[in-house]
Parts: structure tokens; sequence; C-alpha cells
């Protein structure tokens, strides 16, 4: 066992320690643990073994190889109740009061392989999002430059084709550098004065002949002005994208004359923006992942009506860039409501 001066110093030294640390004799019974080791795990005082608080065979398994051997080993394990989470731990051998001893430093890498995951996912539905248009432009080409090579109408067919993929790749890769950008400023507030009711209008206008050509009333409701503190040129992005989406895809089952209702409202501190739609509305699992980069409900008729997936991923970066917040209800059959809410500039 460790004597008391030792004790106390290596409390004092693991209180020090910005991540979870604990030390343990050859039984496995925790010696000395600092607050954040308390704090992951509550069973791990003084005394108390430390089987009765992991739940990581990885763990355990690393400490006893290094009470045996007397060399550090290091164990990586992942939790997934009660939230997914993830951790890498230390364990360096410790000699005191002759007796074998482990100091063990586990830190929570929980955000970082998150991140690393998010990462790989994105590079690997990027590629899949660019590949197939890609080998469709590829493969017109290689027909243009040999059996279609004298045949007008297949050149003029294909060519429309390859038009169309090559703009949506380039919506795509906008739509990138756009999330980038946008990423990239999440930190810096937006100071400019920019009237939120004017720039939907603007956008309700703009989409006008998109609505008539698919049979849409946009309906807009909305005081005279209601001015916040914004960047115009994200607010544009934000009322296009909403507006847009729902009169694409959210008037499929609305009956003969579907309609879209956009509205602003002033309420407290805040202004609020909102695009209800009346189609067939959203199943409650997939709302949660909505704004999660390429993921799409219905991802066939998302590529035809030209969608990159990515739209409401920039939405809710350039809602969090203005300190705003993104709220999404949807019942099916009854329809979707998509309401942005930021701070107004109080007169």
């Amino acid at each position: 066992m460790l004597t008391g001066d030792q004790s106390a110093w290596l409390a004092t030294v693991l209180d020090a320690m910005p991540d979870a640390a604990l030390t343990v004799d050859e039984e496995l019974r925790v010696a000395v643990s600092n607050a954040r080791a308390r704090a992951l795990y509550p069973r791990a005082q003084p005394g108390a073994s430390l089987r009765l608080s992991v739940r990581s065979p990885d763990l355990l398994d690393a400490i006893s190889r290094t009470l045996e051997s007397g060399e550090s080993t290091r164990a990586e394990w992942r939790e997934l109740v009660p939230v997914e989470r993830a951790f890498d731990a230390y364990v360096s051998p410790l000699d005191a009061a002759a007796a074998k001893h482990a100091v063990i430093v586990i830190k929570d890498v929980s955000e970082a392989w998150r991140l690393e995951r998010m990462r790989v996912d994105f590079v690997a539905n990027a590629s899949h999002e660019l590949r197939t248009p890609l080998a469709s432009v590829l493969g017109f080409i290689e027909t243009l430059q040999g059996p279609a090579r004298n045949d007008t109408a297949a050149r003029e067919k294909f060519l429309v084709i390859m038009r169309d993929q090559a703009r949506r790749m380039a919506r795509l890769v906008d739509d990138l550098l756009s999330l980038s950008r946008i990423e990239q400023k999440l930190h810096v507030l937006p100071v400019d004065r920019v009237d939120l009711v004017e720039v939907v209008r603007h956008v309700a206008d703009t989409l006008a002949p998109l609505a008539r050509e698919l049979g849409v009333l946009v309906h807009v409701t909305a005081p005279a002005s209601a001015s916040v503190t914004g960047d115009r040129d994200e607010l544009l992005r934000v009322a296009e994208n909403l507006i847009e989406n729902a009169i694409k895809y959210g008037c499929e089952g609305a009956g003969e004359n579907p309609r879209v209702d956009v509205s602003v409202t002033l309420s407290g501190e805040d202004a609020c923006f909102a695009v209800r739609d009346h189609g067939e509305g959203i199943a409650a699992e997939h709302l949660p992942r909505l704004t999660e980069r390429f993921y799409r409900v219905d991802a066939p008729a998302s590529r035809t009506c030209g969608g990159t997936g990515l739209g409401l991923a920039i939405v809710k970066n350039i809602v969090a860039r203005h300190r705003g917040s993104l709220k999404i209800a949807s019942t099916p059959g009854e329809g979707s409501e998509f309401s942005v809410t930021i701070p107004i500039i109080n007169p």
C-alpha cells in the first residue's frame, strides 16, 4: 500500500492533471483518484475495486499487463451508454512501498473521434456524389468519340445530359465551397443591418417562376420590416434554401392546389422566419439528421431536382453564425415547418 505521504503527494499531482487519473495496486484496488476520474467513474473511490467501475476489458487487460511486466501500455475503447464516447488510456508502472502500482491517465477523445468520423464520412460522401456525374460525362464522351461519332441525334441527346451532369457537379462544388467559407467565419458575428422582411420577399419573388411552373402558390405574411444584425447574402441563402425546398419537395400529396406559407413574425427580442408546406410531411426518424451533410429523405428525388444534400447543412451553419436557432417540425400527412429565429435590432 502507499504511505500517507505518498498518497497525499500523488493526490496533489493527479489533481493538477487535466485528464482523469488514478492509481491502482496489484489487486486493481484504487489507491488515489482525482476529481475528474471520480466524475467519470463515481465508484472509483480509494479502496474500491476498479473492476466494479470500469466496463472496458481492454483497459483492465492493459493495467494487468503493466502490473505484470512493469512496462507502459495503452488502451483504446468506446462506451455506448448513456451516450457514445471514445477514450484513450495510458498506463504506467509505479513502484512504491515495495508493492507494484499502476498510474492510469484516461483521456476523453470523443470530440476528436466524432470529428474524424465526420471527416471520413464527408470525404466518402463527396466522392460518391461526384463519381456518378463524372462517370456519366466520361462515358458519353467516349461514346461520342467512338460509336456515336457521326450520329447527330445521339450527339444532341448526349450533350444535353452531359451539360446537366456538369451543372450538377458545379452546384456540388459551389455548395462545398460555401459551406467551407461559412464554417471558417462561424465565430465571427455579422455586423450589417439587414431587413429580414425585404430578404424574404425578394427570394419569394425570385422563386415565383419556379412556383408557377410547379403549380405551387407561395403566400407571404410579414410586417413592414424586421431589422436584424446579419449578412444579407447569407440570409438570402437561408430563405432561398428553405422556400425552394418547400416548393420542390414539400408539395407532394398536397392536393390539387399545393401551397407554401412563408411568414416573418416579431416576438420579443427575436424575428422568426418560417416556411410551411402542406405535403406528405417527414417521418420522425429523419428529423434529427436533416441538417447533416448529404443526408436526404428521398435521395433519388433530391438528385432529380438538382439537390446536393448540403442545403440544410448550410442553413444550420448560417443560423449558428447569426446566433439564431433552427427548428424543424413535421407530421406525416400534414406537412412540415422550418423556422429560423434571429435576434432583432431594437429601434
